[in-house]
């Protein structure tokens, strides 16, 4: 499982979640700054990453689309206390690798976590 972190994910996160045994990219190191979410879906379904992401539009983008892939994992809420949010999203990653690997979308936030399959 690799993991695409979109730019509103702070930059801590790439080294906590590789602590954790989750292959992490930031899409700062491959793409540029000011790319469009379907540019960076794009990168994500062709390279086989899923797009980690604050950010609705991509749910909105699979919803319009169809699509199977990438997988979305939606951080909701705060992001404050970063090792206690990278364990959660994490222990979430792992939990529901499976259906990532096939096509969901995550919603996570400090209470629970939420899985939907793709298509929506």
């Amino acid at each position: 499982m690799k993991i695409l972190l979109d730019m509103n994910i702070p930059l801590k996160y790439t080294a906590l979640l590789q602590n954790k045994g989750v292959t992490t990219l930031r899409w700062s190191d491959v793409g540029s700054t000011t790319a469009s979410d379907l540019e960076i879906m794009e990168y994500a379904r062709t390279n086989d990453f899923i797009v980690v992401t604050c950010d609705l539009d991509f749910s909105a983008i699979l919803s319009v689309t169809q699509e199977l892939k990438p997988s979305v994992v939606q951080i909701r809420g705060s992001l404050v206390h970063a090792e206690k949010a990278a364990d959660i999203i994490a222990t979430a990653l792992f939990q529901c690798e499976e259906d990532l690997k096939n096509g969901a979308i995550l919603s996570i936030d400090d209470k629970n976590a939420r899985l939907r399959l793709l298509p929506l």
